[in-house]
């Protein structure tokens, strides 16, 4: 059974650092997520944790640092997949942004499943990053 939790909007506030701060004496109300995505405290913190102590190529490195980035990578990973409830954390790939998800799908997926009589469906306020890569596989 799954525990349902209210959204409690002044504690989710109180998770991002920025909106501590007043533009023209006034709260800040962030409407530019689709360009940059603010990021909640621990996240930052994790960011910096990364910055400072590995800063190394996960994957890549076969040193020390490089084996330390790559075990908290897979960590992540791994810790991500039991939060989803994924059967393998293998089953999760990392992408940079939404726009490389997309463009995954569409290049991956689109390519092996979309057929030449096949209709994709767009709305005329898709972003260009949505756009794009449909327009390309049709």
């Amino acid at each position: 059974m799954a525990i349902v939790r209210s959204l409690d909007p002044v504690a989710l506030r109180a998770d991002f650092e920025i909106y501590e701060r007043e533009f023209r004496g006034r709260r800040l109300a962030y409407l530019d997520s689709a360009a940059t995505s603010l990021k909640p405290r621990v996240v930052a913190q994790a960011m910096a944790g990364y910055l400072n102590r590995y800063s190394a190529n996960v994957h890549r490195g076969i040193y020390e640092i490089g084996e330390e980035a790559t075990a908290a990578y897979e960590a992540a990973r791994a810790r991500i997949a039991a939060f989803i409830g994924a059967a393998d954390p293998h089953e999760i790939v990392m992408v940079r942004n939404a726009t490389e998800a997309i463009n995954l799908v569409a290049y991956a997926w689109g390519r092996k499943n979309i057929r030449q009589a096949d209709t994709i469906v767009l709305t005329e306020m898709e972003h260009h990053s949505n756009l794009i890569p449909w327009q390309l596989l049709a």
